[in-house]
């Protein structure tokens, strides 16, 4: 019976390429000669810090860029409330990865109502859809890109 997996992820690997591009361009940009200003990474959650709010801004914004050159969609990224610490701002940056329960029953509910002739199973952080037809497996990927959902979906495992 053929069958796909929905997740959301994120890759480390190029997720590690945005933050040291962003620090390199920081490190050469003329606005930045002089300021303590850097991203820093810890696991999938980010911290950018510099001294004043707007340059926290501008690497916010050149993150974004970045996470996008790198193939990452900003849709998995939520920015924190800026927090004055000493004489720096730092700014909480997290990266979603995997599906939360709430997406994921949303994600089946959204199947559901389709009425396609498909199965769709939560597994832990992804959804298993399951069906008789491909072409029904294709009608509930092409459905699920068409949905606005606050969360990248990537749709992996397509099994024949």
């Amino acid at each position: 019976m053929p069958s796909f997996d929905i997740v959301s992820e994120v890759d480390k690997h190029q997720l590690t390429n945005a933050v040291d591009q962003v620090n390199r361009t920081v490190a050469n940009r003329f606005d930045f000669k002089g300021v303590d200003a850097q991203v820093e990474m810890n696991g999938f959650d980010l911290t950018v810090r510099a001294e004043a709010d707007i340059q926290v801004t501008q690497m916010v914004d050149m993150l974004r860029a970045a996470l996008i050159k790198c193939s990452i969609d900003p849709l998995a990224m939520t920015v924190g409330e800026p927090e004055q610490s000493g004489k720096q701002i730092k700014v909480a940056v997290t990266l979603k990865n995997g599906l939360e329960k709430e997406l994921s029953k949303k994600i089946v509910k959204l199947i559901k109502d389709e009425k396609l002739k498909v199965q769709a199973s939560i597994q832990g952080e992804q959804v298993r859809v399951t069906g008789k037809k491909r072409d029904d497996l294709q009608q509930v990927i092409a459905m699920l890109k068409g949905k606005e959902l606050d969360q990248p979906l990537q749709f992996t495992n397509f099994r024949d």
